[in-house]
């Protein structure tokens, strides 16, 4: 609590493959460090994670049996919440940069004791190789659980971006060249982690709204129908 609102990354932590089960297989990271937030390629032939092995959070991908794990991201800061892009061809993830000497100074007395402050994260996206890399929000708020839609050109995202409450989320949509911005959700608590079918038929997300208790989160699903657009 003395250094704020933080994110714990547990050096403990390593990726496993496991079956519908609940039977471990197999240990797919045992590097010093946090390796965590691995999701699977549309594809199925490739696992995107974080990692502090380096003693910064990078983005690496590896194959579905843990090999040929690969560094993506290489600039200072935190690199997280990757997820592919339905074709596979892209990755959406969230990250901060810290630039001034304070805030640099800040970041490296967090990640030396497995912290970070989420205060300030935009979303990025890159090709699936690492290659390409650009900025998509720049709102100096904290946007994060980015996850495209079925066309593979939009983006949605949780933020805080115009609450003035910074503990109020909603969701927001972008094209994944920054353009296009359009709120989704105006709760007045949480609403966070959306992800879509792969139809684009449905929009599943987590909200504290309806909640028995304060802290509480539950999962929500809704109809998701795109405007058309008359000509």
């Amino acid at each position: 609590m003395s250094k704020g609102y933080v994110w714990k990354l547990y050096e403990s932590y390593d990726i496993f493959l496991a079956n519908l089960q609940g039977t471990i297989l197999k240990s797919l990271t045992d590097t010093p460090g946090y390796d965590a937030e691995g999701t699977v390629s549309p594809r199925g032939d490739k696992i995107v994670f974080t990692s502090l092995r380096t003693g910064d959070p990078e983005i690496y991908t590896m194959e579905l049996d843990g090999s040929n794990q690969q560094r993506l991201t290489f600039e200072k800061g935190y690199d997280g919440g990757p997820f592919y892009s339905w074709d596979g061809s892209q990755i959406v993830f969230r990250a901060s940069r810290p630039k001034t000497e304070k805030e640099l100074a800040d970041y490296e007395d967090l990640v030396k004791n497995g912290l970070v402050r989420p205060t300030t994260l935009e979303i990025y996206v890159m090709d699936a190789d690492g290659k390409n890399i650009r900025q998509v929000t720049n709102f100096g708020k904290a946007s994060f659980a980015p996850f495209f839609h079925p066309d593979n050109r939009r983006i949605i995202f949780s933020s805080n971006a115009r609450s003035e409450n910074p503990r109020n989320f909603d969701l927001y949509m972008i094209s994944s060249d920054g353009s296009g911005l359009e709120r989704i959700t105006y709760n007045e608590t949480f609403d966070g982690f959306p992800i879509f079918t792969a139809d684009g038929k449905y929009l599943v997300f987590c909200s504290n709204r309806f909640n028995q208790k304060e802290g509480d989160t539950n999962v929500f699903m809704a109809e998701w129908v795109d405007e058309k657009v008359v000509e």
